[in-house]
């Protein structure tokens, strides 16, 4: 079981910020922008391209939640983001959406 999978459980605490019996979110330990809040599929998809194959309900709550979470922290602009393959950085094998705000980013991103 992957440790997402353990958040989602309950195995493993985590300060929830969001919770539905499909989704959760919670803040990233190693943050890259003052919010960076990470929210996931309770199922394990191992990436963002087959979640959203498999389940397409659930998929786009991963989105209302994000738009949710940035007017909650008063977001004027944010980015939602999907890293899917270790060569695009991703870094834990179950699919999750990046929502980073709170200061400016640059583009390109990498």
């Amino acid at each position: 079981m992957c440790i997402f999978c353990k958040i989602a459980s309950g195995q493993i605490s985590a300060e929830l910020l969001y919770e539905s019996p499909t989704v959760v979110a919670f803040n990233d330990l190693e943050p890259q922008a003052p919010t960076h809040v990470l929210i996931i599929p309770k199922a394990h998809y191992e990436n963002a391209a087959e979640a959203a194959s498999a389940d397409s309900t659930t998929f786009a709550e991963l989105f209302t939640v994000a738009k949710k979470i940035a007017a909650e922290r008063g977001l004027d602009g944010y980015r939602m983001t999907f890293n899917t393959g270790a060569s695009a950085g991703q870094s834990v094998f179950h699919a999750h959406l990046h929502l980073l705000g709170g200061r400016a980013f640059a583009w390109p991103p990498g």
